[in-house]
Parts: C-alpha cells; sequence; structure tokens
C-alpha cells in the first residue's frame, strides 16, 4: 500500500511540473521506504520461525514432561511395591528364624536327653561290664556296641549268662526313655558260617539281633513297639577282616537308640511357606 501511494504521489508531482530535485527525493525516500519493508518482511518472517521453532520445542517439552511424569508414576508404583516385598520378606525372615529357633531348642533337648541317657548308662555298667560295651553318641543317635565274644559263642545265637545281665541294664534306661526307638543290628566278619541250620552271615547276624530284640522284649519287659530286629551280615565292617583283632571288631552286636521323629516332622509340617520369593 505504501509503495503504491509513493508511485502515485510521485506521478502526481512529475505531472504537475515538480522540479527534478525534489522528485529525487521523493524517489530516495520511495527506494528507502521500500527497503524499510523489505526489512520488516525479513523480520517478520523470521519471527514466524521463532514462533515455529518456539512451538515445536513447546511440543517436544511436552512430550518430555509426559515421559517424565509416566517415569515418576512407575517409580512410584515400584517403590510401593518395594515398600510391599520388604515388609513381606521381613515378615518372613522372622518367620524363618523363629521357625529355626523351635528346631535348634528340639535339637537341643534331645541332644540333653541322648547325654543324661549315656552318662546314665554308663554308670549302671561296672568296669569289666564297661570292657565288653562301647557307648557312644554320633549325630543325635545312641550307639550301644556289644561284643561278639560276650554275648554268644562262636557261630551260635544263643545270648550268654553275662550278657543277659548287661542287657537288664541297657534295657532299665531303655525303658525310662519311653519315647525312643529301638534298633538292634547284628554284624559279623566275613568268615563264611558252617551250620547245618545257618546258612551264611546273613541268617548269623538277623538271628542274633532278633535274640537280643526278644530278649530285651520277653525278659526285660521292653515294649515290642518299639524294638527292630536287623542284619548286616559281613557288609558293615569297622575293621579291616585281615586280621584276627579286626575280624573280632566286626563281629559285634548294636543297640541303637534313636529320638522319636514326631516332634522333628511336627516342626517340618509348621515350616513357614516361602514358595512366594
Amino acid at each position: 500500500m505504501l509503495i503504491v501511494l509513493l508511485a502515485a504521489s510521485a506521478a502526481l508531482l512529475s505531472g504537475c511540473g515538480v522540479s527534478s530535485k525534489k522528485y529525487n527525493l521523493l524517489q530516495d525516500d520511495y527506494n528507502a521506504a521500500r527497503l524499510t519493508i523489505a526489512e520488516y518482511k525479513q523480520k517478520n518472517s523470521n519471527l514466524e520461525d521463532l514462533l515455529a521453532e518456539a512451538r515445536r520445542n513447546n511440543a517436544e517439552l511436552k512430550q518430555q514432561y509426559s515421559q517424565l511424569q509416566n517415569t515418576l508414576d512407575q517409580s512410584i508404583l515400584t517403590q510401593r511395591s518395594g515398600n510391599i516385598n520388604i515388609a513381606k520378606l521381613v515378615d518372613e525372615i522372622n518367620s524363618s528364624n523363629k521357625y529355626i529357633k523351635q528346631l535348634i531348642e528340639a535339637k537341643s533337648k534331645s541332644d540333653s536327653m541322648l547325654m543324661a541317657m549315656t552318662s546314665n548308662l554308663t554308670r549302671s555298667l561296672d568296669r569289666s561290664e564297661l570292657d565288653d560295651v562301647n557307648i557312644k553318641v554320633l549325630k543325635g543317635v545312641v550307639y550301644i556296641s556289644l561284643a561278639d565274644n560276650m554275648l554268644f559263642k562262636s557261630g551260635s545265637y544263643e545270648i550268654s549268662p553275662k550278657a543277659m545281665d548287661i542287657l537288664g541294664k541297657i534295657a532299665k534306661i531303655i525303658k525310662d526313655y519311653r519315647n525312643y526307638s529301638v534298633l538292634v543290628e547284628g554284624n559279623t566278619d566275613n568268615v563264611p558260617i558252617s551250620r547245618t541250620n545257618i546258612r551264611n552271615n546273613w541268617d548269623l547276624s538277623a538271628l542274633r539281633a532278633s535274640s537280643v530284640v526278644q530278649a530285651l522284649q520277653n525278659d526285660f519287659g521292653v515294649d515290642p513297639a518299639r524294638l527292630t530286629a536287623g542284619g548286616r551280615g559281613e557288609y558293615n565292617p569297622v575293621a579291616t577282616n585281615d586280621t584276627a583283632d579286626g575280624r573280632q571288631q566286626n563281629r559285634r552286636t548294636q543297640i541303637i537308640i534313636t529320638p522319636s521323629l514326631d516332634q522333628f516332622l511336627d516342626l517340618i509340617d509348621k515350616a513357614p511357606d516361602t514358595s512366594g520369593q
């Protein structure tokens, strides 16, 4: 619009006999105006570019803000879930600690009972009897090992009178501790047995264990429900069978006294459930 007005003014002045000097001045003003308009157009274009860039930046900022908000929300959810998991883990640890404490207490009680039993049994035997009886506690079990030559004659499963005295003292201790199971286990050396009524060392070891069990039941009143007889033949040696002394050690009958497993099985049933970990 400004250009048109200037052009019209220039034509009007020229027709009206405007002097060449004034015309030139008007022409200069016209050219300056055109430059000014061009500068304004350029600035306007630059402003539009800046505005477009600002809008793009704003859109990017909005997107970044949305992502940050989602991240924050997720972090809060994770933290809450983490707090819940930590609390659950603490409860499980406390429960496990309580369970372990119960197991330790039960084990300690059982060990104390076994030590008392062993002490009572040792005190009940005289020195000569202790030479034929070996008593030890191993992994929560009492092992009473009776020498073969004290219990039986060679190749026989009939109990000697001396052995009956010792078995009577052992039976009294067994009866005092009613919650314990008793396994009688026969063992032999590897020398083959030659008896018409005994086929092999399996038979001999089992018959000897059975003789001891029946003596405990019939002669000393031990509850047979607590008793088990078993023979291991020559297959559980404690020494070499290459020497006479080693074979003598292998010929033995063991009375194995074990705690009742009921209390431990009850504790196992009460074990805390950690399947959710």
